[in-house]
C-alpha cells in the first residue's frame, strides 16, 4: 500500500505518542504511597460479631487486592504500604484480638508475597495487652518479614507515651522500627458530638495531634531515637501545635509539670505523609518544622474514592513542579524519602540539595597531646550523634593526621545556614564544645565552596 504524505505523518505521531506515553507511564510509575489499607473478610467479621463495625462513626470501605493495584497502576504507584484500619479489634476474650490481628498480618504478608515489588506491610499490635504486642513485633518482623509497625494513637484509652508503652518502645528502638501512627477514635468521646462532627473530619487531626504531642512531653523520642514515626495526613495539627508547645514548655517545666524536652531529638524521628487534603500550603506548613527528606506521600485507599486520589496525585505533581521552591523536592516527596525509610533501593536517596544552599566548611583542630585520648571520644561521639539526629547535618567527618597524630580536621556539610544554627545550639554539641575547651591548642575554621556544583550534592547527600 502506497502511503501518501498524510498517512505518513499521522502514523508517526501515533508512535510517538504511544512513545511518550510508554515512557511517561514509566516514569510515574515510581511513586510509593505509605498510607493505605488492607481490609480483610475476618478483620470485618470480628468487628461484626462485636457490634464494632460502626465503631469509628463510619462503614468500611470494600477492599480487594486486585482494585488496589488497578488503582496503582492508574495513578503511577510503583508500592504502597498496608496497615491495617481503624477501629482497632478488641474482645475481653483472652487472645480473640490477638488471634484477628495475627491473622491480618499473615494476609497482609501474603499479599506482600505473591506481588513482590508493589507492597509492603506494617503490623499491626494487639494494644493494649504490651506482652502480647512485643510477641506478635517478634513474630511480624522476624517471621512474616514486615517493614514495620502500625501503632493506634489510642488503644482502649492506652495512649502513646503512656508509661505502660515503654518495654514496647525499647523494643521498636532496638530494632529500629519504621512505625505508621494512625487515628482512632479518642477515648472519652462524645457520641452526640461524632453525630454531627464524623471523627475524620475534624477529631482525627485532633487525635493524631494529642497523641504526638504526649510522646513528646514524655521524651519518648528523645529516649527512643532509633524509631521512625510517619505521623499521618499532613502532620494533622502538628505545624501550630509544635511552636506553641515551645513558647508555652518553660512556664510548664517551671511549675514542675512536664520535665525537659529533646525537641531537636523528638523531630528528627518524625516523618509525615501527605494523605489527606495536601497542598502547597500544607507542604509549606510542614517544612516549618520538618526538613524535605522527612515528607512522604500517601494516598489513605481504600477510604477515598479511586478518581479523586488519582485528580489529586496530578494536582500534586501540578502545585509541585509549579514552585521554584518545591520543585527540587518533587521525587523526595513522591518516592525518594520512602524508598531510603523502607530501605527499598540501597543506593537511593533524596533529591540533591543545591550546593549553593550548603554550609561547606574544614575546621583544622589542634589537640594538647596529653588530652588526645579523651578528645577522640568527645569528636566521635559529637559526630554520630549529629549524623543520626539532626536532618539538616548532611556531614560531620572528623579525622586524625597519620603524621602528626594532634592535628584533627574536621569536614563538616550542613543542608543550609538554619541548619548550621540547630546544630550549634543542640545538647550534644555544646556538651561537646565546653568538654574539649581546655583540650583545643588551636581551631581554625575555613569555609569552602564546592567546585563541582552538580556532583558535590551527589555525594554528601543523606
Amino acid at each position: 500500500m502506497k502511503l501518501n504524505n498524510w498517512n505518513r505523518w499521522l502514523i508517526r505521531l501515533v508512535l510517538t505518542l504511544v512513545a511518550t506515553g510508554s515512557m511517561a507511564w514509566s516514569k510515574a510509575q515510581t511513586v510509593v504511597d505509605v498510607h493505605s489499607h488492607i481490609i480483610t473478610s475476618g478483620y470485618r467479621a470480628m468487628l461484626r460479631a462485636h457490634g464494632a463495625e460502626m465503631e469509628e462513626g463510619f462503614p468500611l470501605p470494600q477492599w480487594e487486592v486486585e482494585r488496589q493495584l488497578a488503582f496503582m497502576d492508574k495513578a503511577g504507584i510503583k508500592t504502597a504500604v498496608l496497615t491495617m484500619s481503624a477501629p482497632q479489634p478488641y474482645s475481653d476474650k483472652a487472645g480473640e484480638a490477638a488471634a484477628c490481628i495475627r491473622k491480618v498480618n499473615e494476609e497482609a504478608a501474603a499479599v506482600k508475597a505473591a506481588h513482590p515489588g508493589r507492597f509492603l506491610f506494617c503490623a499491626a499490635l494487639p494494644l493494649p495487652d504490651v506482652a502480647s504486642a512485643i510477641r506478635e513485633v517478634a513474630y511480624a518482623m522476624d517471621t512474616l518479614h514486615a517493614d514495620g509497625i502500625k501503632l493506634a494513637t489510642n488503644s482502649r484509652g492506652q495512649y502513646l507515651g503512656d508509661p505502660a508503652l515503654e518495654p514496647l518502645m525499647a523494643e521498636l528502638n532496638r530494632r529500629e522500627a519504621v512505625v505508621i501512627l494512625h487515628p482512632h477514635k479518642p477515648s472519652p468521646y462524645s457520641d452526640a458530638l461524632m453525630e454531627g462532627v464524623p471523627l475524620a473530619m475534624q477529631e482525627y487531626l485532633s487525635e493524631t495531634t494529642r497523641a504526638v504531642a504526649n510522646m513528646i512531653v514524655h521524651d519518648v523520642m528523645g529516649r527512643y531515637p532509633d524509631i521512625k514515626f510517619i505521623v499521618p495526613h499532613c502532620g494533622a495539627y502538628l505545624p501550630i501545635a509544635i511552636p506553641r508547645m515551645k513558647s508555652l514548655a518553660g512556664v510548664m517545666q517551671a511549675s514542675g509539670l512536664i520535665g525537659e524536652i529533646d525537641w531537636e531529638k523528638s523531630l528528627s524521628c518524625l516523618y509525615y505523609d501527605l494523605s489527606g487534603s495536601h497542598s502547597a500550603e500544607a507542604v509549606h506548613a510542614l517544612l516549618s518544622i520538618t526538613s524535605p527528606d522527612h515528607i512522604l506521600y500517601g494516598s489513605d485507599y481504600p477510604y477515598v474514592a479511586t478518581d479523586a486520589l488519582v485528580k489529586g496525585l496530578q494536582r500534586m505533581r501540578q502545585y509541585l513542579s509549579g514552585s521554584t521552591f518545591l520543585a527540587r523536592y518533587e521525587q523526595m516527596f513522591l518516592h525518594a524519602n520512602a524508598e531510603r525509610l523502607f530501605r527499598l533501593s540501597p543506593g537511593a536517596s533524596p533529591a540533591p540539595v543545591p550546593a549553593d544552599s550548603m554550609l561547606i566548611r574544614l575546621s583544622e583542630i589542634e589537640i594538647y597531646p596529653e588530652y588526645m585520648e579523651e578528645y577522640l571520644k568527645f569528636a566521635a561521639m559529637v559526630g554520630r550523634e549529629s549524623m543520626k539526629c539532626e536532618p539538616g547535618v548532611i556531614s560531620i567527618f572528623p579525622m586524625q593526621e597519620k603524621e602528626d597524630s594532634c592535628q584533627i580536621r574536621i569536614v563538616e556539610i550542613y543542608r543550609d545556614q538554619e541548619a548550621y544554627k540547630k546544630h550549634i545550639a543542640s545538647e550534644h554539641f555544646q556538651h561537646y564544645k565546653q568538654s574539649t575547651l581546655k583540650m583545643v591548642k588551636s581551631l581554625k575554621l575555613v569555609d569552602m565552596h564546592a567546585l563541582d556544583a552538580e556532583t558535590m550534592p551527589l555525594i554528601f547527600n543523606k
